[in-house]
């Protein structure tokens, strides 16, 4: 996407907050459609619950249906309001669940510095990220694919693999911290 079409998203994404505050339920709709998807598979990806995610995508999307009004554009993207706010859902969600496993979620996030609203930021996004993880030793890309594609926690990781538990744990946080200076570094 161009830095036009971008802006047009946005503007599009801002006329539909704006027509939500004015109690517009087709745009809502609109809004729903456009990013349910996009945070359907973090909350999944994040709870492992098909469950609770549909629970926190309909919280959600009721929270844009009475705060729209305290959407500030100059603070970031409907996109990214919409992440946060479901990242932050599930994050709580899982605290009440199991107090102590979402430190390694917490620990190993990688926040990246891109916009990924359109197909195309994705694209592009996506080989960048596949060119990072080819980067890692063979050992961390391993645990990083056990850890994000599979979902499986640090224990799982150690027990698939047959490695101890804290070489698994260096492996990932070495690996993320790479990540993390791969994709934010210059020449991003």
């Amino acid at each position: 996407m161009n830095a036009v079409a971008a802006t047009d998203q946005r503007s599009s994404d801002w006329s539909l907050i704006e027509r939500v505050v004015a109690r517009d339920e087709t745009a809502l709709a609109a809004l729903y459609d456009r990013y349910s998807g996009l945070l359907c598979g973090i909350l999944n990806r994040i709870l492992r619950d098909a469950q609770a995610a549909e629970e926190i995508l309909q919280d959600v999307f009721f929270q844009v249906w009475r705060n729209a009004a305290q959407f500030d554009p100059a603070r970031g993207s409907i996109a990214g309001w919409l992440v946060v706010a479901a990242r932050n859902r599930a994050i709580s969600r899982l605290r009440r669940r199991n107090p102590g496993e979402t430190e390694e979620l917490i620990e190993n996030t990688v926040v990246l510095p891109f916009n990924l609203e359109s197909e195309a930021a994705q694209k592009e996004m996506l080989g960048k990220v596949r060119g990072a993880l080819q980067d890692l030793s063979t050992e961390q890309r391993e645990a990083v694919e056990l850890a994000y594609f599979e979902g499986l926690t640090h224990s799982e990781i150690a027990a698939r693999t047959g490695d101890p538990l804290g070489t698994v744990k260096t492996r990932l946080r070495s690996a993320v911290e790479s990540l993390k200076t791969k994709l934010s570094g210059p020449g991003k």
